[in-house]
């Protein structure tokens, strides 16, 4: 079996190690394509204007000047001699639940997997804060990942559909359970913008996590990982909310209206 890794953290992330670790437990074919430095919450971006480099560091492992989704692009189109079976995305240093996943460029690495007929699925290791002096539990995804990912390759996937993976912040021997989830929505929004000055008094910004404690709904991926599971959550590309196309159609199908003037 023939695997391609990304992720969004870079080229040089404890995660992509902890990831290369994970794959060669499932194969010795191992490709990596990974963004030359951090490309966090760059979601699906695509390198449109300006060029792509791509230094090559070893005979399968390979860093491009862009997104998780050029990677992905570059290394099926181009830098691999066959398209890859599996497409691993991750490890991300900190979970990809809820509205994350919209924003993530560790889900968006899986999507443009899935994109090309590949099944891709993301993987991330909850954080107790996202601080760069916070030691993520890279074991306990070490510990579960190669045992889950076989079991979701032997299962027959629908179109469309990636696998989000995410551990929680705990010790592998402290984790007791693994639930499928569906993707929740939080009642405040996790981001927020902090104004600073500088020293010439002109303010400027750093986008922050809110890390607001919030009560989230069983069987849900914030859940899960609020309560110490391993959520496994499959993803669909399709985004269209059904329900309301189907109340739409009622007062907008068929001729469409014209704007009457006001006199």
């Amino acid at each position: 079996m023939r695997i391609l890794l990304t992720n969004d953290d870079g080229i040089e992330a404890e995660g992509l190690e902890s990831l290369e670790r994970i794959a060669r437990t499932l194969s010795d074919d191992i490709w990596v394509c990974a963004p030359a430095v951090e490309q966090s919450a760059k979601g699906r971006g695509i390198t449109l204007t300006e060029p792509l480099r791509v230094h090559k560091s070893g005979e399968r492992r390979f860093s491009v000047t862009g997104t998780p989704t050029d990677c992905v692009i570059l290394a099926v189109n181009d830098l691999m001699p066959e398209k890859p079976d599996l497409v691993l995305s991750g490890v991300n240093r900190g979970h990809n639940i809820g509205e994350d996943v919209s924003y993530s460029g560790t889900v968006a690495g899986a999507l443009q997997g899935m994109a090309f007929g590949i099944r891709s699925i993301a993987l991330s290791q909850s954080l107790e804060r996202f601080h760069d002096e916070v030691v993520a539990h890279w074991e306990t995804a070490e510990a579960f990942a190669p045992a889950i990912i076989s079991r979701l390759l032997d299962q027959k996937w629908a179109p469309g559909v990636v696998m989000n993976l995410n551990f929680p912040n705990l010790p592998p021997e402290r984790v007791e359970q693994i639930e499928v989830t569906t993707q929740g929505f939080r009642d405040v929004g996790e981001m927020h913008a902090v104004r600073r000055t500088d020293l010439r008094g002109r303010d400027y910004y750093w986008m922050s996590f809110r890390g607001e404690k919030q009560e989230h709904a069983e069987g849900t991926d914030l859940r899960a990982i609020e309560a110490g599971r391993i959520s496994v959550t499959p993803l669909h590309i399709d985004l269209t909310h059904m329900a309301s196309v189907h109340d739409l159609k009622k007062v907008l199908g068929g001729a469409p209206p014209k704007t009457v003037k006001a006199a």
